[in-house]
């Protein structure tokens, strides 16, 4: 049968081959393909052909792109389709195929399962005629051999050639005898003559070797002029006959095929070894697990030295590729199990290798041999181009999504007139979710179906001329609302419309809602500019474009007056007038300004003064060389100036006033506290000429405390509106014989006129001094009538609670029966009794020790037992008692001595003051004991007794104690602020 011819794709150069499902053909396995001697070819799943070198052309006659193309025979010998082998396992087979025209041709296919995708199959063709020729040589060799028919001579010394031949083999023109047509004759007829050039030498040592009657077997070429160039092979063997006669065999044999065969394979083998070569991939063959044959390849990737991997066992190859022992191990059953096995590893780099730098290496084996394990074929592939491509395209893929996924604009895959896919930017602008949207008919975002088909005619004109479109569109959300979008539409494919397009929406709602805001802002913008006392003019390249109803006020005419005309037209007769400059365009950049000064004349002649400034306006967005227009703001300030000379008037007035003012007034800086002002009232307020004052700091012109003092006003009063007001009390100075002063201070904060901008202080001070002494005496004697009166109220308090307790002690007398509560409270009238009239004798805070010493003379003359007092510590004059806690405390103090006389049996009271650091302690001891369980804290509080003493303490910085000491029961209170106040030691 015929081959069917279909097109081949043509010869590919070095890199990888694509094919269907994104996966390369490694360009390595393309060049193998490409320069193999054998019939090659390369196959997927569905039978295409991805690879085909030039010897299968011409072999099958045709270009091949499918495997169903080929002969059913052929087909079947490859396995196609239902008998492919596995990946890692080939098939072999053999066959005879009808060939177009109807020859037959022997063939053995060998198909093997390759890496790759979901599977592809390598298929190598060998045509057997070449072999199935020599075998029938070889037959017919040994048929000829079996009947002597080879030409054999044997050369005996004595009777010469004794054994006839065919005219094949040949000898020395200078060997043999006898008549033509003996053996000699047949011998000597292969001559120099006919023998190849490149055999000559060999034929020279077979004749050399005739001649000494040596063994020699040689192999050498002659050209027959019936059968052409033939290769013979003549064997010399000497012997020895009986009788000692040496003797000579030739035999010679037509070894054409033989020879022509070896040396085609020698061809193979060495077009073989330069394909190993030159073979980007390393490729070697293990035998009985040890490493026969590689190319440098090889070795190189492995980081070999040229020659080192021959000898080298599987294991070490497997752990050259980066396994380890039990990896290594699990590799080889593996092997031996599946036939296969592939693996990736990095060889050691140097230190300075970065990470993206380090090589990457794949290791494929492949069981060759029947036997498991007998034959294996390692092949090392470098694949850190594809590693780093492969990276860059996740990468790439990574950084597409984001920029899909993350871009804050719309996007959205169309085709059909349906969305394929969109972003989540498009989620939130249409309200759909990404499930909803995928696939969603774009008419959905429009307001209605006509609208829709309106947009899409434009797109469609747009896209076919320029390859995409633009423009703003009202869409519909899933909610029913609208808003609009600025669409960018591109074609995926220029030459391909049904590819779809890839459209991005972004939000403009709000930027068309301010467009149309601005352009009603515009209109009223005008109208405001109408009604404002500043004259807005504008001047384009023709002269003065428009101008506000103020200008034209200001310049005495109407709009129509000025149309035209350049704006110099109401410039005085100042030559460098601002107005009749040229080059504000040149020196002004869009939106800068520059103020001016200057004079106008009005067309009926009125001459005032404007200040102004111009800015350059409406240049960006203009087309190319139009330089924009000026824009003139001209206040009318003729008033302000005339004001400006009133002012300078009324300052030249303040400023005498000032001079001739009673009071000390002096202007600082607020930013330096520099004197910018003074008058002489003021040098005498500081003691200094005015040379040394003006322009210097209060700390240069007077002394440290009252600088600091008055700067630090300075400081406050710039800060706020209100006046900061002190009295600055000025020593007496020795040196001079000045005495001592005091000055009522104001100073105030101004809003500056002039050009420096920054805040002044006015300070303004007055002698008081008189005023001062006077309110000190007035006081002085409101203090001293104040003290007369209290020490009189004391004293009379003092002399009513005596006659309390008299009153008292006589109803004791009279009531026997309650003698001891009236005592007990007669002890309280007299302890109240001694504080006031311990504030009668003695000015200001009570003393602790004034009042426990007191207390404790009372105490003694009332119960007729001797109290002894001592103090402790230093300063004891330094605590004093409150007013409101002086009776308080002395109750507490007349308490404890009073419970001390009663419940000791005799002898003396020792009351001890003892003085700490911030605190003072008061204790009073008797003989006696306390309860075994007694705590004064569950003594309940009441009106006598320790009860009184815990009712009248006071609630903070003092305690009370009680505790037995021995013999001796102490009572011990402790008083510390506030309960007491610290003064200065008398």
């Amino acid at each position: 049968m015929s081959i069917k011819s279909k097109l081949l794709p043509a010869a590919r150069v070095p890199g990888d081959v694509p094919h269907e499902g994104g996966v390369a053909v490694p360009s390595a396995l393309a060049d193998c393909v490409s320069i193999s001697p054998l019939p090659l070819l390369l196959s997927d799943p569905q039978g295409r052909v991805l690879l085909a070198n030039e010897p299968l052309r011409a072999a099958l006659g045709g270009r091949l792109d499918a495997l169903a193309g080929l002969p059913p025979e052929l087909a079947e010998l490859i396995g196609w389709p239902a008998q492919m082998p596995a990946r890692g396992e080939s098939r072999r087979r053999e066959g005879w195929v009808a060939m177009e025209g109807g020859a037959l041709r022997h063939w053995r296919v060998t198909s093997r399962g390759v890496a790759g995708g979901a599977g592809r199959w390598l298929v190598q063709f060998e045509d057997l005629a070449l072999e199935d020729a020599r075998e029938l040589a070889h037959i017919e060799i040994s048929a000829l051999m079996g009947t002597a028919g080879l030409g054999v001579a044997t050369h005996d010394a004595a009777r010469g050639w004794v054994t006839a031949a065919p005219p094949a083999a040949g000898r020395g023109e200078d060997e043999g005898q006898g008549e033509r047509g003996a053996p000699g004759q047949s011998l000597m007829s292969v001559g120099r003559d006919v023998v190849a050039a490149e055999s000559m030498a060999d034929y020279e040592r077979l004749q050399q070797a005739l001649r000494q009657r040596q063994r020699i077997e040689v192999r050498y070429a002659v050209e027959h002029r019936d059968t052409g160039r033939r290769w013979l092979m003549t064997r010399v063997e000497p012997a020895e006959l009986s009788g000692g006669r040496p003797a000579v065999t030739v035999v010679t044999l037509d070894v054409t095929e033989e020879e022509t065969a070896r040396r085609h394979n020698e061809q193979l083998l060495h077009e073989l070894g330069t394909i190993l070569e030159v073979s980007p991939a390393g490729i070697a063959y293990l035998r009985r697990g040890a490493l026969v044959r590689c190319n440098a390849r090889f070795e190189a990737l492995l980081g070999l030295d040229a020659g080192q991997a021959r000898g080298m066992s599987l294991a070490q190859v497997m752990t050259r590729a980066g396994l380890d022992g039990t990896a290594a191990v699990q590799a080889q059953q593996l092997l031996q199990q599946q036939g296969a096995f592939e693996t990736e590893f990095q060889p050691a780099a140097g230190d300075s290798a970065g990470a993206e730098e380090q090589p990457w290496r794949s290791l494929a084996l492949r069981r060759a041999g029947a036997a498991a394990g007998d034959e294996v074929v390692a092949v090392v592939s470098d694949i850190s181009r594809l590693r780093r491509q492969q990276a860059a395209l996740a990468g790439l893929e990574r950084e597409r999504e984001l920029m899909f996924n993350l871009s804050d604009v719309g996007i959205a895959y169309q085709r059909d007139g349906r969305i394929g896919r969109a972003n989540l930017a498009m989620v939130e602008l249409t309200g759909y979710p990404r499930e909803q949207l995928q696939g969603l008919a774009l008419s959905e975002l429009y307001e209605d179906e006509a609208l829709y088909l309106q947009y899409a005619a434009q797109e469609r004109r747009e896209l076919a001329q320029h390859g995409r479109a633009q423009g703003e569109r009202r869409l519909r959300r899933r909610d029913g609302s609208t808003l609009w979008v600025q669409v960018h539409q591109r074609m995926v494919d220029l030459a391909d419309p049904s590819a779809g397009s890839i459209a991005s929406y972004v939000n403009v709602d709000e930027r068309r809602r301010v467009r149309e805001t601005l352009l009603t802002q515009a209109d009223r913008t005008r109208a405001i500019l109408d009604s404002v006392l500043v004259g807005i003019v504008t001047v384009g390249p023709q002269g003065i474009a428009w101008m506000n109803r103020s200008a034209r006020r200001m310049f005495g005419g109407e709009l129509a007056d000025f149309i035209g005309l350049p704006i110099s037209v109401v410039a005085s007769a100042e030559p460098d007038h601002p107005l009749r400059r040229q080059d504000w365009l040149d020196t002004l950049e869009e939106g800068q300004a520059e103020t001016f000064e200057c004079r106008l004349t009005a067309r009926d002649g009125r001459a005032f003064w404007v200040v102004g400034n111009v800015v350059v306006t409406g240049r960006e967005g203009s087309a190319p060389g139009d330089d924009g227009q000026l824009t003139f703001a001209l206040l009318d300030i003729e008033r302000r100036r005339e004001a400006e000379n009133r002012i300078a008037q009324a300052r030249a007035g303040l400023q005498r006033i000032i001079e001739t003012a009673p009071l000390a007034i002096a202007l600082f800086d607020g930013a330096n506290q520099q004197v910018l002002q003074l008058n002489q009232k003021l040098c005498a307020f500081a003691r200094r000429p005015a040379e040394d004052i003006l322009g210097r700091q209060p700390a240069l012109w007077l002394p440290g405390i009252e600088a600091a003092s008055l700067s630090a006003d300075l400081h406050l009063a710039s800060g706020t509106q209100e006046a900061v007001r002190r009295e600055l009390h000025r020593e007496a100075d020795a040196q001079t014989g000045q005495a001592a002063e005091v000055w009522d201070v104001s100073i105030v904060s101004l809003d500056s006129a002039g050009e420096s901008g920054g805040t002044q202080l006015l300070l303004v001070a007055s002698d008081v001094t008189e005023q001062r002494a006077a309110e000190e005496a007035r006081l002085a004697a409101a203090i001293a009538q104040r003290e007369m009166l209290v020490k009189e109220v004391h004293h009379r308090i003092k002399n009513n609670l005596q006659g309390v307790a008299g009153l008292l002690q006589q109803n004791a007398q009279r009531h026997p029966e309650a003698s001891a509560a009236i005592a007990e409270a007669v002890g309280h009238v007299h302890a109240i009794a001694q504080v006031h009239g311990l504030q009668v004798g003695m000015t200001g805070p009570l003393r602790v020790k004034a009042v426990m010493e007191a207390i404790a003379q009372s105490v003694q003359r009332m119960f007729g037992r001797p109290i002894t007092m001592e103090v402790q510590g230093p300063d004891p004059h330094r605590f004093a008692l409150t007013e409101a806690d002086s009776i308080p405390v002395a109750l507490t103090v007349n308490e404890l001595l009073t419970n001390a006389i009663k419940h000791s049996a005799g002898g003396a009271i020792a009351c001890r003051m003892e003085c700490g650091e911030d605190a003072v302690a008061l204790s009073v001891a008797n003989p006696g004991s306390l309860a075994p369980e007694f705590n004064l804290a569950q003594v309940p509080a009441g009106i006598s007794g320790l009860g009184l003493v815990r009712a009248l303490l006071p609630r903070k910085g003092a305690s009370i104690s009680l505790s037995q000491e021995g013999p001796m029961v102490v009572a011990r209170l402790r008083l510390a602020p506030p309960a007491v106040a610290l003064l200065t030691p008398l």
